[in-house]
C-alpha cells in the first residue's frame, strides 16, 4: 500500500478548512519564510505534488516522507500544521545541506527551495529564462526585482511580473510547468508596497520568447516588439 494522500483544498472547502484561529502552519524560531513557502506550494494546488511521491534520482525518501506526512497531509486534512513538524523538516535540511542554521535563522525562500528541490529531491529546474539574447538560465523560482514605481500604489502580481521582466530584459524560453514567483522583498525598515493584489491568473503571452503576438495597431501577427 502506497503513502496516503489528500487532495489540495478548493473553493468552499479551502475556506472551511483554512479560515479561523489555529489554522495554517504554526510559526516558531524564524520559520516564517518556510511556512509561507510550504503553504503557497501545497495548500490549494497539486502542481508540485510530484515532490511528495515521485522517486527522483537523488530523492531522500526520509525528507520526502516528512514533507508529505507531517506537513502537507495535515495541512490539507485539518488546515493546521504544528511548529514541531516544520522543525523536524528543518533539522533534516540542516543535516543534508551545507548550512547549519536552517533550524534557527531566517532564510531566503529561494535558498530553501533550491536546497529541497535540487539537492534533496533532485527535481529538474522549473524555469528557463533568457536575458537579452544571452545563454539561457535554469532556476526553480523567480524573484521580482524592480525599482520603486511611483505610479504603482497597490499593484497586482501581473503588473509586477511584467515590469520586472521588462526592467531585466528577461523572457521565458518555454511555458513553465510551474511558475513560482517571489514577491519584492521588504524588511522592518522598508516596504516597497504595503499591499499586493494576487492575480488569480497570470497572462505570460508577452513574457514568452519568440511567441507569436498580435500587433497592437492592426491586429495581425506582430513582426517587431517595442519594449
Amino acid at each position: 500500500e502506497g503513502p496516503e494522500s489528500f487532495p489540495p483544498l478548493r473553493n468552499e472547502a479551502a475556506v472551511h478548512v483554512l479560515q479561523g484561529r489555529m489554522k495554517g502552519i504554526q510559526g516558531h524560531c524564524n520559520s516564517c519564510y518556510m511556512d509561507a513557502a510550504l503553504f503557497s506550494l501545497f495548500s490549494c494546488t497539486s502542481v508540485l505534488d510530484s515532490m511528495l511521491f515521485m522517486p527522483f534520482p537523488l530523492c531522500d525518501r526520509n525528507v520526502q516522507g516528512i514533507l508529505r506526512d507531517e506537513i502537507v497531509n495535515p495541512l490539507r486534512r485539518t488546515g493546521f500544521v504544528r511548529a514541531s513538524s516544520v522543525m523536524h523538516l528543518r533539522e533534516q535540511l540542516t543535516d543534508k545541506g551545507q548550512c547549519s542554521s536552517f533550524t534557527n535563522a531566517e532564510k531566503d525562500p529561494e535558498e530553501f527551495l533550491n536546497l529541497i528541490m535540487q539537492q534533496i529531491l533532485g527535481i529538474e529546474p522549473l524555469l528557463k529564462l533568457q536575458s537579452g539574447g544571452q545563454k539561457e538560465q535554469e532556476c526553480y523560482c523567480y524573484q521580482i526585482f524592480m525599482d520603486k514605481q511611483e505610479d504603482l500604489v497597490v499593484p497586482d502580481v501581473q503588473q509586477l511580473v511584467e515590469r520586472s521582466f521588462l526592467s531585466s530584459d528577461l523572457k521565458l524560453v518555454e511555458i513553465p510547468s510551474c511558475f513560482i514567483i517571489q514577491m519584492p522583498r521588504f524588511g522592518k525598515e522598508y516596504k516597497m508596497f504595503s499591499k499586493i493584489i494576487p492575480s488569480l491568473e497570470l497572462d505570460i503571452t508577452d513574457l514568452l520568447l519568440d511567441s507569436p503576438r498580435e500587433c497592437c495597431l492592426c491586429g495581425d501577427v506582430a513582426t517587431l516588439e517595442c519594449s
